[in-house]
């Protein structure tokens, strides 16, 4: 995929590893909307990085349909969703609830789906599109305490293969990204990003593994894409 004039649509994009990635994709000339719940905190990290900015919530099928809409309304076709909108909580088994689980699904896993739904639908038309679905090295194992966001990821990794085996006809690369841990705002409910650590990975690390997987010339595409840090110890 050529980034330079592409149009790109990534969501969770106010921090973290969806800001980083918009930066760079920017910043190699491809045109960004990015979404996010809050809206003050999606308004300034689009106006800092020359983005489009639209306030929604993934897991509101509402907000799914009206954030294309306002896509549409500013650009002339998508070639990337980038699927990095998720929250994550984590409680012993004992400490699950109906509440807490739900949460994490919503937005996790029918979020992901209703954003690639209505991607799906554009890719179809234009027999071309590209989706990157940033799932975690918590949908290759499990451990303790993981129960909702793990299998969260797990489900995510699943409709990945779902979606690409339904998608490759058209011409979709269905993509998946496992970072491992990032310092990031991520579990943060003021949004505040998390110290850099020499021994962790940053976000620009995975920004790079998505942008270079939507590189790749579109003969062919990266299945699964796995970033640890080199020695986390």
């Amino acid at each position: 995929m050529r980034i330079e004039g592409s149009h790109i649509l990534i969501t969770g994009g106010s921090l973290g590893i969806g800001k980083a990635t918009a930066k760079l994709l920017i910043e190699a000339g491809a045109k960004v909307a990015i979404t996010g719940r809050n809206a003050s905190r999606v308004e300034a990290a689009a106006k800092e990085l020359g983005a489009l900015a639209i306030v929604a919530d993934v897991s509101s099928e509402a907000d799914v349909k009206r954030t294309y809409s306002e896509f549409f309304a500013a650009f002339p076709r998508l070639d990337a969703l980038v699927n990095n909108a998720g929250i994550g909580e984590h409680r012993e088994l004992a400490g699950v609830t109906v509440d807490s689980f739900r949460a994490v699904w919503e937005t996790n896993v029918l979020g992901a789906a209703l954003m690639a739904r209505e991607a799906a639908e554009a890719f179809k038309t234009q027999q071309y599109g590209n989706i990157v679905n940033i799932a975690s090295t918590s949908g290759l194992r499990g451990y303790e305490s993981g129960t909702m966001y793990v299998a969260s990821k797990f489900a995510l990794r699943g409709m990945t293969e779902c979606w690409r085996a339904e998608l490759r006809k058209h011409n979709v690369r269905v993509m998946l990204v496992n970072p491992s841990e990032v310092t990031t705002a991520f579990g943060s409910r003021d949004g505040i990003e998390r110290p850099e650590k020499a021994n962790k990975l940053r976000s620009v690390e995975i920004a790079h593994a998505i942008k270079g997987a939507l590189e790749m010339d579109d003969r062919g595409f990266i299945t699964d894409l796995t970033v640890f840090a080199t020695n986390p110890f």
